[in-house]
């Protein structure tokens, strides 16, 4: 038995469930990540907006439209659109947005952050993610916020 399939084994014998199987390229090599693809043109930088890794789902998001253009209106707009872009690569990765585990919230103004935690508290629950709220200066032309996020959204250990 290869180690791989040792680990493989010990892993189902704790969680009584099958762990997610790694992609694999054509030659079958595993492979360490994977884009995820939800609807947004590719971006104009070497970046993408979403990878999995190993059940780990991380994600950069803006208020985006799927034309590539930045949403028009105040924080309250921008934030629904950037969470639901946010959610929308969640579900495409197999998960939920109960699945995310931390966030960072780039403001361009630190006046918009009782707007953006009103709009922010429809989307998620207790337990909620761990968060820190930054101001940058510079974010896209346009854009008053970006989130950067992670998500677990493969096997967990029981919670006892």
């Amino acid at each position: 038995m290869s180690l791989f399939d040792a680990a493989l084994e010990n892993l189902i014998c704790r969680h009584g469930r099958q762990p997610r199987t790694p992609y694999r390229n054509q030659h079958s090599e595993r492979q360490m990540k994977k884009k995820i693809q939800f609807g947004l043109p590719d971006s104009k930088v070497p970046s993408d907006w979403a990878i999995e890794a190993d059940g780990i789902l991380y994600t950069v998001q803006w208020a985006c439209l799927p034309d590539g253009t930045c949403a028009k209106g105040g924080i309250a707009e921008q934030t629904k659109v950037t969470l639901d872009n946010l959610k929308r690569a969640l579900e495409a990765a197999g998960g939920s947005i109960d699945d995310v585990v931390q966030i960072q919230v780039y403001l361009t103004d630190a006046s918009n952050f009782k707007a953006m935690n009103e709009v922010y508290a429809g989307y998620f629950k207790s337990p909620y993610p761990n968060r820190a709220s930054l101001v940058a200066g510079n974010l896209i032309p346009g854009g008053l916020i970006e989130i950067v996020a992670q998500a677990h959204i493969g096997i967990s250990s029981p919670i006892d």
